[in-house]
């Protein structure tokens, strides 16, 4: 079945950087656009980074561009996410998730990992 682990959460402090790595098995990695959502406490699920199949692609909101780059590595069905210059307001839990259909980015995620803490504070 679907499996996506998220790994790499942590506390650090603002300014820093911080990497996360989600491990995919189950599906046929390199036919589906890949994603990082985080939730905020007390808030709803928040797109952040978006992924094409070939990986040349990418699409993030306003809330991390220039901060955080997405990558993913298809011969080890893996999704990676780099984050730079942290603030306390990314503080979140961050989720990798998958598109429902193969080659096309539809934003439509049906699939979610169990998530990692990230934790921005001094």
């Amino acid at each position: 079945q679907v499996q996506l682990v998220e790994s790499g959460g942590g506390l650090v402090q603002p300014g820093g950087s911080l990497k996360l790595s989600c491990a995919a098995s189950g599906f046929t990695f390199s036919s589906h656009w890949m994603y990082w959502v985080r939730q905020a406490p007390g808030k709803g699920l928040e797109w952040i980074s978006a992924i094409n199949t070939g990986g040349d692609n990418t699409h993030d909101a306003e809330s991390v561009r220039g901060r955080f780059t997405i990558s993913r590595d298809n011969a080890e069905n893996t999704l990676s996410l780099q984050m730079h210059s942290l603030k306390a307001e990314d503080t979140a839990v961050y989720f990798c998730a998958k598109d429902r259909r193969t080659w096309y980015g539809s934003y439509d995620f049906d699939y979610w990992g169990q998530g990692t803490q990230v934790t921005v504070s001094s």
